[in-house]
């Protein structure tokens, strides 16, 4: 095996839970260690440390990735009701995402990973739509209360100076009912508006911007106006690379998506953002198909698979049974992280080995290799899948046979 590559400077790991976590450590010790010479920030963001720890390790790591600039995450879960009883918990710990994308202040974008023989199910779609999320606020960072009796619920804002308090009337309960109050800030909107631009020119694709101005007349008109002043800004720019800005109502946007042949980046408020991903991975093929990337407007950088913690396959392998689980998503995370920390590093290396082992996934899916969820799609038809280790090690195997030239 030839001499391992030189990672100059760290990269901020952060460890899952579930079938992730148990796709996660084999990924890093089959295509990554025996490759790479790499040091590893390691923070352990399962959901029994994050209890123990009171899920002040995900702060540590999110500030980690401040200090180093790359880090690499593997899907975690966020519990509900359910999980807490599961799993002896303390309390229904907040997102990790969430508090990564707080602390961060970043932009989630969100891109499918095109492959021949998985074609996408809308057969209009030729190019990747890459999903660009707001990572702050609204329902993530919500007050919300279930009303027991009637009254009057109010939207209240007290200013800190001798200004007059705001207070709006939301609705005159009768009797059981349930309010929820958000907010964004103008600081996050535009760090995301910017964040969506220099993505944009950056990958010379065009943006869409969807919101529900007409029923929002302020909240999601803030969002637009925003983003209009943002773009004016760089019009010149745009007409240098030839790409275009697009606003539309949220509606509008999903009716044009889908007629579309794709090729633009379509930027979505947090909620919107959260529900579209999976509706553009499940359109490209799977959500083992989806890779994501946390950019602050800084140049931080967070990459992960967009899927989650595969908990169905996981209480299969725990009972020892087989498994097909598509370790596609989280490959392209590393990799994702080694080729932003190759550029940083002006290490050309590390990136060409990034790139390798995307080229090694992608052409053992073409041969045919692939899990069960990708086989039930491929075309031409496939008929055996790959256990989850198995593509694993036929992923290493390409890799290993392949010029380093």
């Amino acid at each position: 095996m030839a001499e391992k590559i030189k990672v100059k400077n760290p990269i901020v790991e952060m460890d899952g839970d579930e079938m992730a976590r148990v796709m996660w450590h084999i990924i890093k010790e089959k295509l990554i260690l025996p490759f790479v010479d790499v040091n590893l920030l390691y923070y352990d963001l399962g959901i029994k440390h994050r209890d123990e720890t009171d899920d002040s390790v995900t702060v540590e790591a999110a500030h980690a990735i401040k200090e180093h600039g790359v880090g690499i995450k593997c899907a975690t879960i966020t519990p509900n009701a359910a999980r807490v009883k599961e799993y002896n918990l303390k309390e229904e710990w907040r997102s990790p995402n969430g508090t990564i994308r707080f602390i961060l202040d970043g932009t989630v974008f969100r891109k499918p990973i095109i492959i021949k023989n998985i074609p996408p199910a809308v057969r209009e779609w030729k190019k990747p739509i890459v999903i660009g999320r707001h990572a702050y606020g609204d329902i993530y960072k919500s007050a919300e209360c279930v009303i027991d009796r009637p009254g009057t619920a109010e939207l209240v804002f007290t200013p800190q100076d001798e200004g007059e308090k705001i207070a709006l009337k939301i609705h005159d309960f009768t009797g059981r009912g349930v309010i929820m109050g958000i907010h964004n800030t103008e600081k996050s909107v535009r760090s995301f508006a910017l964040s969506c631009i220099n993505y944009a020119l950056s990958e010379k694709v065009d943006i869409w911007f969807g919101a529900k101005d007409t029923i929002s007349k302020q909240y999601h008109s803030f969002f637009r106006d925003i983003f209009a002043e943002e773009v004016e800004r760089v019009r010149d720019k745009f007409q240098q690379a030839g790409i275009h800005y697009r606003y539309l109502l949220i509606d509008d946007a999903v009716s044009q998506v889908i007629k579309s042949e794709g090729g633009m980046l379509w930027a979505c408020m947090n909620y919107d953002g959260d529900v579209m991903s999976d509706m553009v991975a499940s359109g490209f093929g799977s959500l083992g198909l989806m890779t994501s990337v946390l950019v602050s407007p800084d140049g931080k950088y967070e990459y992960e698979a967009a899927h989650g913690t595969v908990a169905r396959h996981y209480y299969e392998h725990i009972k020892g049974n087989p498994t097909s689980t598509n370790s596609i998503a989280s490959i392209f995370a590393w990799t994702g992280a080694l080729m932003k920390r190759g550029e940083l590093d002006n290490t050309p290396d590390i990136a060409k080995f990034a790139k390798m082992l995307e080229t090694s996934v992608i052409q053992t899916v073409e041969s045919s290799i692939m899990t069960k969820d990708l086989m039930l799609i491929a075309e031409p038809p496939v008929s055996k899948y790959a256990l989850t280790e198995e593509f694993i090690d036929a992923v290493s195997e390409r890799l290993k046979n392949m010029p380093r030239s």
